[in-house]
């Protein structure tokens, strides 16, 4: 006998939403009056916002400061159910939604699952490289970082050390940009004070770049300044390379030259996270599903798709959206209000993306910003940049507590100089152990 998850039954028509990311948080906040029973499936029982995921592993800011409970998000929002649980499939015949805590039926079905990081097939560096999809992810890549300056002080081989010091950051986009800019100002502000026993002159980071420039999708103006910026901070950035395999200590590029690290930090892609029991037919390159121009998935009436698991493929845009926060947001709010007109008989409005910008931040007073305000494109590097965003991210994390900490964390850091969240706490990544071919144990 089927198993059914205990959901109160309010008699109004099930909106069942997968996926608690921005493109579901907003749908859920745009249905907010309407007469309908919203319930959200996730597997986390919290939102992150992952803007600033790269600061968490960096140390900047504590993983709970970019956290904040669903149920507290939406707890005076009364047509409103949460229920904790991994999807396995769907089963679009009997309107149900197969969960490892029973079945959920639904009258309308929106997946809002995102994406997860594409390692484009490669078991190896899947293994090997780490990746920043989640706050285990940050976390771990954090107590990684830390991990490895600890070990580095039992050590006097030269290579040895230096696998263990150095860095390499693969994919020039947001993440790789400021994950690199992150990492430099902590071997110049941080790590000396922590480690004064260690050389970071010998400390390398480099950024490996499958294109011919940093930020591809931000202005000429952005992408040189970042570049301009991150070389002034010591980082060695590798365009028009890509990296062809990496074992956990060797890092080889497909011109045959090598690095040496531990860490790999895989940044250079992301694909959609689909679920099970959908038409293969919808399903398009990328693992991301086709959706009409109202997010509706195709061959289906009553199940749609938003934020970077949706593809709104059009004839002057063959990708889809760009898979960012903003049109996950505005699909979301879009959705809500359609579902409403489609309640009431009425005509649906189709989606138009509104391009607001894109920002990216290096470091300390050291931003590019393109962004288009009433019609108009304000480009900006540099401090001013690094101020707006500073400014947009703070106004755009959920909770008045959380933002309270991020700010606090962020001024403290800026005239102290100082991260105070170096803690090793859970999972590292080790991928080869420090063996005995080192000269001799450390002796204190």
């Amino acid at each position: 006998m089927a198993r059914y998850a205990r959901i109160k039954n309010t008699g109004k028509p099930k909106v069942v939403i997968i996926g608690g990311g921005f493109a579901g948080l907003e749908l859920v906040k745009s249905l907010g009056h309407a007469d309908v029973q919203v319930i959200l499936i996730d597997k986390q029982n919290y939102h992150t916002f992952q803007p600033l995921m790269y600061q968490v592993a960096t140390a900047a800011i504590d993983a709970e400061s970019i956290m904040h409970p669903f149920r507290k998000v939406f707890e005076d929002q009364q047509n409103f159910f949460f229920r904790l649980a991994e999807v396995e499939c769907v089963n679009t015949q009997e309107q149900l939604v197969e969960t490892n805590i029973g079945l959920i039926r639904y009258d309308y079905l929106v997946i809002a699952t995102g994406a997860t990081t594409n390692y484009f097939g490669d078991k190896q560096m899947e293994q090997n490289a780490l990746s920043m999809k989640s706050v285990e992810d940050a976390n771990c890549l954090r107590n990684t970082i830390l991990g490895n300056f600890e070990n580095s002080l039992q050590l006097d081989d030269h290579e040895q050390l230096n696998s263990l010091m150095d860095y390499v950051i693969v994919g020039g986009g947001p993440t790789g940009v400021e994950l690199a800019g992150a990492l430099s100002e902590l071997r110049k502000h941080v790590f000396p004070k922590d480690y004064p026993e260690l050389d970071f002159k010998s400390m390398d980071i480099h950024l490996i770049q499958s294109g011919g420039e940093l930020l591809k999708g931000m202005s000429k103006e952005a992408s040189l300044k970042s570049q301009q910026f991150l070389e002034e901070m010591g980082v060695q950035i590798w365009l028009n390379r890509r990296v062809k395999s990496y074992d956990g200590y060797t890092v080889t590029l497909d011109n045959g030259e090598t690095l040496i690290s531990r860490t790999l930090i895989w940044a250079a892609g992301v694909t959609g996270n689909p679920v099970q029991g959908l038409k293969p037919e919808s399903l398009l390159k990328g693992n991301r599903l086709q959706v009409d121009a109202y997010n509706r998935v195709v061959g289906y009436e009553n199940v749609f798709a938003i934020g970077d698991i949706a593809a709104m493929v059009t004839p002057e845009n063959q990708q889809g959206h760009p898979m960012l926060a903003q049109p996950a947001m505005q699909q979301g709010e879009l959705l809500g209000k359609n579902l409403v007109r489609l309640f009431k008989g009425e005509t649906l409005q189709p989606f138009v993306y509104k391009d607001q910008g894109s920002m990216a931040t290096i470091g300390r007073n050291k931003a590019v910003a393109d962004l288009k305000l009433f019609k108009k494109e304000l480009k900006s590097q540099g401090f001013f940049a690094w101020l707006i965003w500073m400014f947009i991210h703070l106004v755009s994390i959920i909770g008045f507590r959380n933002r309270l900490a991020v700010m606090t964390n962020w001024c403290w850091n800026y005239f102290t100089y100082n991260s105070g969240n170096r803690l090793i706490v859970g999972k590292k990544q080790e991928n080869i152990p420090i063996t005995e071919t080192i000269s001799h144990k450390a002796v204190i």
